[in-house]
């Protein structure tokens, strides 16, 4: 059988070079590469995505749309990695743990929309909970997250890495302060919520890694009497799963969840923490790895009948 052939679509940006690292190692498939003075040729790009068996997209929304338009292949199939197709009918949501039947949905697919970062944080923790109806639809809910600013994309890490930059750079910042962050319709509509989530990210200067969090009462959770009892959901709902795992009742031991401990990873870490009336939930993953390229590359091992894990030991 001959191998694969795959092709990326902007592989110049960060998810781009990460997805090609991942996979350039690898002898089981076959990299299809754009002349480099031609990648803003869209008949070089029509070319290629139409010879391409599976090409990922890891462009702006918009490019993403036009991209996806060029595909005239019945047989290429695509992963976009822009917010363009998150909600769109017809695209399938690449987050495999969310279930069998995503997991089989995402190996079928012809087309699979990659998680936002910030979101599959958001998913892994709430999904499980208006799934298992523990948590009403429209309940409000808040979500304050922190991420290493390679999530910004190549001007943002040029600007965090100048050698001379601003001084404010050293402490976190928040943004989309008009709480119309570009992940929350993802968020809301995958985990099946009628009110979206207030959603506060902030922007650190370490580069990758972020923890996703979201605050609730107990008297919000039909069902959950303790700590224990959500994570005994979580690990029933998780069991399996390779990269999302709960965290023992222990942790954090140091009385800190550090947000950069899972970098280059494709790991995604679930931690209960509270008292007896409130409870915080948090979730620890890379922004580039679960959260971007190592998600995508997952998603591709999936879709061609690859082993899962296939180049997702990062070094």
């Amino acid at each position: 059988m001959s191998k694969p052939k795959i092709y990326i679509d902007g592989q110049e940006g960060t998810t781009g070079l990460q997805i090609y690292d991942r996979l350039a190692k690898r002898e089981d498939i076959q990299l299809l590469r754009i002349d480099e003075a031609r990648r803003k040729d869209t008949e070089e790009r029509r070319k290629l995505l139409n010879e391409a068996d599976l090409a990922f997209l890891c462009l702006p929304d918009a490019a993403a749309v036009e991209a996806a338009a060029l595909v005239e292949n019945p047989e290429t199939r695509i992963i976009d990695a822009s917010t363009a197709h998150r909600t769109t009918p017809g695209w399938v949501y690449g987050f495999p743990e969310l279930g069998a039947d995503q997991r089989s949905a995402i190996r079928t697919a012809k087309r699979v929309a990659n998680p936002g970062c910030y979101a599959t944080g958001f998913i892994a923790l709430i999904a499980p909970l208006v799934r298992r109806g523990l948590l009403a639809p429209d309940a409000p809910l808040v979500c304050h997250a922190l991420s290493g600013y390679t999530g910004g994309g190549k001007k943002m890490i040029a600007v965090y890495e100048a050698q001379e930059r601003e001084p404010e750079l050293v402490s976190p910042r928040h943004y989309a302060v008009q709480l119309s962050h570009k992940h929350i319709p993802e968020m809301a509509a995958v985990c099946g919520l009628t009110r979206r989530p207030i959603f506060t990210p902030i922007i650190c200067d370490f580069p990758q890694g972020m923890v996703v969090t979201v605050p609730l009462y107990f008297d919000m959770l039909d069902g959950a009497q303790s700590l224990e009892s959500l994570r005994a959901l979580y690990n029933d709902f998780y069991a399996g799963s390779r990269y999302v795992t709960v965290r023992p009742p222990e942790a954090p031991a140091c009385g800190f969840i550090g947000s950069n401990n899972l970098e280059n990873t494709n790991d995604l870490q679930i931690f209960v923490c509270g008292n007896e009336e409130q409870v915080m939930l948090a979730a620890r993953l890379d922004n580039l790895g679960k959260g971007a390229s190592g998600a995508a590359v997952q998603n591709m091992n999936i879709m061609l009948g690859f082993d899962e894990e296939t180049g997702l030991t990062f070094s």
